[in-house]
């Protein structure tokens, strides 16, 4: 298994990661690796959901009607109203 060495880590941080892991009795290292874990999830997760959203505004901008271009809708109420 990979070995990860972080340097300058803030005193603040140290002594709230020491905390958690003590509150869940885990080792620093399990801590710090299950809440490294869960961050990046959480990246994963805004970036998929970036991505549908990109994809949904796509096929908008292509549905919109362009100029000198008739729409559906259009075409329907024409052949509807002959």
């Amino acid at each position: 298994m990979p070995i990860l060495h972080v340097r300058n880590v803030p005193k603040l941080t140290y002594e709230r990661l020491r905390r958690h892991a003590t509150g869940r009795q885990t080792s620093l290292s399990a801590e710090v690796v299950r809440l490294l874990d869960y961050a990046l999830s959480d990246v994963d997760s805004q970036a998929a959901r970036r991505d549908v959203l990109e994809s949904i505004h796509r096929r908008r901008q292509a549905a919109r009607p362009v100029k000198g271009r008739l729409d559906s809708v259009a075409l329907l109420r024409g052949d509807r109203s002959r």
